[in-house]
């Protein structure tokens, strides 16, 4: 019986200091996971670290533009695509500023203003994907009880 109680606690370690390579981000993930981090957020934090580590500019945009076309659109996660409303939401405030600078040619101001129009359809549709994706998630959740 001993013997099991041994093997038990050797299979599932805990580990209370970093040691061996990149112990920085080793302790960053465990704490991130300790602190109830969304998955998605500790894989683009993740992602962050080895674009610096590998010198690959633009691989953390590439795992976020995956994160959220796989799990966000194609999975309907929540966070990928509350996150994707943000930036988006974001980017309309600067177009609309850009709107108002008087400097742009009348042709520019059109584009800018197709710009919105199309960023303003893209919020209502992201809306609507959250809003389904967390009443599918609350039937879910609902059923399981």
């Amino acid at each position: 019986m001993a013997e099991e109680k041994k093997h038990a606690t050797a299979s599932t370690p805990t580990i209370m200091q970093p040691h061996g390579r990149e112990q920085q981000i080793k302790m960053e993930i465990l704490d991130m996971i300790h602190s109830g981090e969304n998955p998605f957020d500790i894989i683009y934090h993740m992602a962050k670290w080895l674009e610096k580590a590998s010198g690959e500019p633009g691989y953390a945009q590439y795992v976020e533009n995956q994160i959220r076309s796989i799990y966000g659109l194609a999975l309907e996660h929540v966070k990928p695509m509350q996150n994707e409303l943000h930036e988006v939401e974001e980017r309309l405030k600067r177009i609309e500023a850009s709107y108002e600078n008087p400097d742009f040619t009348e042709e520019e101001h059109i584009r800018i203003g197709f710009a919105i129009e199309r960023h303003k359809k893209n919020i209502e549709r992201l809306k609507i994907m959250i809003q389904k994706a967390e009443a599918d998630h609350s039937k879910m959740t609902i059923q399981k009880n």
